[in-house]
């Protein structure tokens, strides 16, 4: 099949497919006319792609899934060193999310010093658009600066 077709039954764009093969994740053919010609299993191999993209690996992590990608994934026993790839990308996450959330407590701490009540908790950010939008009017109105 050629590469339109391919993204089309693999619910991914062309560009996707692409940056797969220049990856070395999916391979193609070169038709007479320079077309690229993918084989019967690559809607498949695709799908496994993205499922592992999804779950928050990387393009380069995926690569450590080459052997099994095309079969199915979800009953392949997972081997030593994809579990570890699994393992690093979670703590590389986890890492990312307690750096955000250190960046979201200042800026929270920093709207309630602002004087800025009532539309930011502690635990979860819920800004109120229009309540913040009106806090900043009446402080500029009133001649109060950051």
């Amino acid at each position: 099949m050629r590469i339109g077709e391919l993204a089309t039954a693999a619910g991914v764009s062309v560009r996707s497919l692409r940056h797969y093969e220049q990856s070395g994740l999916i391979h193609s053919e070169r038709a007479d006319n320079g077309y690229r010609r993918y084989g019967s299993g690559a809607v498949n191999r695709v799908h496994n792609i993205r499922h592992l993209l999804d779950a928050g690996l990387t393009v380069d992590d995926v690569r450590v899934f080459l052997p099994c990608l095309d079969g199915d994934l979800s009953s392949a026993v997972p081997s030593a060193e994809g579990l570890q790839v699994a393992l690093d990308r979670l703590a590389v996450l986890e890492r990312r999310i307690a750096a955000q959330s250190e960046v979201r407590d200042r800026l929270a701490s920093a709207l309630r010093t602002a004087g800025v009540t009532g539309v930011v908790s502690d635990a979860v950010t819920d800004v109120v658009p229009d309540a913040v939008t009106d806090r900043v009017k009446s402080r500029v109105t009133d001649g109060v600066t950051a």
